[in-house]
């Protein structure tokens, strides 16, 4: 029989980023870890900086005991929601995109002498070397 288990947003768990207050979502699971900070071998922030994200990678890359993972388990409070998306889109309107690429065009067009002015003195410099000789 399977067992209930309360579910959590990436969005909830990331609120949960201090050293109070700490969560990590490691392989779907939901970890509070906040009583667990100043025991851990790597230090608290390592622990905070994995907070707000799926934390799996990070978890398996650095090469975590059994002991440790069994330890883990005692601090699993829930699991991930997958219905909702882990991490909400934003959203760019198409005004936004407008006025930036306007803006980048004002600016090539304003400062366009500036490189060609470089690469003509370069160019001067080059043949007055040459003639020199």
């Amino acid at each position: 029989m399977p067992t209930l288990t309360k579910l959590y947003t990436m969005q909830e768990a990331s609120q949960h980023n201090t050293k109070d207050d700490c969560w990590v979502v490691i392989d779907g699971k939901v970890y509070d870890v906040s009583s667990y900070l100043d025991e851990h071998p790597g230090g608290d922030d390592v622990v905070l900086a994995a907070t707000g994200k799926d934390a799996t990678d990070d978890f398996e890359d650095a090469g975590h005991s059994e002991s440790a993972k069994e330890l883990m388990q005692s601090f699993c409070i829930g699991e991930l929601d997958t219905s909702s998306p882990i991490i909400p889109e934003l959203e760019i309107s198409s005004k936004e995109a407008t006025e930036y690429s306007q803006k980048l065009i004002n600016l090539t067009k304003q400062y366009w002498t500036v490189p060609v002015a470089i690469v003509g003195i370069s160019v001067v410099v080059g043949f007055l070397y040459m003639y020199k000789k």
